[in-house]
């Protein structure tokens, strides 16, 4: 799983720039993404990595790193 490729797609999806998707930055608080966003975002991710985040799980990814390191542990 390529870290560049997951920090575009959550830029492109959140509408913010490059630079603030760091693995510490923090999705609703420094992306200010709402739970609407964070939807939108599951489903992108979803779609472009092939890989399922579970409606359950969606709560706990509260950074960047953390939707990476899922992303990454979840991947077929």
């Amino acid at each position: 799983m390529d870290f560049e490729k997951v920090r575009q797609k959550i830029a492109e999806t959140l509408n913010c720039s490059l630079e603030k998707v760091v693995p510490e930055a923090r999705l609703a608080e420094d992306l200010e993404a709402d739970s609407l966003a964070a939807v939108e975002l599951s489903m992108a991710l979803e779609e472009e990595f092939g890989v399922t985040i579970e409606d359950e799980d969606l709560p706990r990814l509260k950074t960047v790193g953390d939707l990476y390191s899922y992303l990454e542990d979840h991947a077929a």
